[in-house]
């Protein structure tokens, strides 16, 4: 609905996401950010301010996402209380950590809504299912995704008897002058240090990533993810 003559746009903030770091230059950002400047644009909605996740899992929950985090309290102090998103599966593609976050940020008064999806955080019985519906969907799909990557590395390594990717920085045994620098980056990590400020701080060092650039948030909040999904606090 068009706001009449006088009346102020509703503010919200973006939230944009994608799962690898491999995917942070590709049609993913651009795509998200379209379709919810047009889906404003068309409400009178105000964009105050973009949340970027870069490289972070559908599966993650939203305590290891700095972005969502940071967002959460930008919304505690501020007085917005709309977030938009370009559809379901950017808020996550498990089913069960969608359902988490959905009644956290319903639980704070907080309206979220999706340029694809009409509703989304409607407690309307019907809409709930469809929700948890589609939810289901995008987990299967990545799922789906899942399995033909390891049918292709298994039918690699039976024509060539190896596949192995790029083990992480620090943990490949060939390129031990990472791990120290691994150790530091957890450690800091342990010490509530944010990605950013870490990337800052080697950078400022002299210290240069495997492949010899800069570091990124990104590459930062990368290492870290490896490290929880081994089962060890990152």
């Amino acid at each position: 609905m068009m706001k009449l003559k006088g009346e102020e746009m509703t503010k919200a903030y973006s939230y944009l996401r994608v799962s690898g770091i491999g995917q942070v230059a590709g049609d993913g950002f651009p795509r998200q950010r379209a379709a919810i400047a047009a889906y404003a644009a068309a409400r009178d909605l105000s964009i105050e301010r973009e949340f970027v996740e870069e490289g972070v899992t559908g599966k993650m929950e939203a305590c290891y996402r700095p972005a969502w985090f940071d967002m959460l309290l930008a919304l505690k102090s501020n007085g917005v209380r709309t977030i938009i998103i370009e559809r379901l599966d950017r808020l996550a593609r498990d089913l069960m950590v969608q359902e988490h976050i959905i009644a956290d940020i319903q639980r704070a008064g907080i309206e979220l809504v999706s340029t694809a999806e009409p509703d989304l955080d409607s407690t309307d019985p019907t809409r709930v299912l469809m929700r948890q519906i589609m939810g289901a969907i995008a987990q299967y799909d990545r799922a789906m995704i899942v399995l033909k990557l390891r049918g292709a590395r298994q039918r690699k390594k039976a024509l060539t008897g190896r596949c192995e990717g790029a083990k992480p920085f620090g943990l490949d045994p060939k390129r031990p002058d990472e791990a120290p620098i691994r150790q530091q980056i957890l450690a800091m990590c342990r010490n509530g240090a944010g990605f950013e400020d870490i990337a800052r701080h080697l950078n400022a060092m002299g210290v240069k990533t495997r492949h010899g650039k800069p570091w990124l948030r990104a590459t930062i909040q990368h290492i870290a993810q490896s490290e929880l999904k081994k089962g060890v606090a990152a």
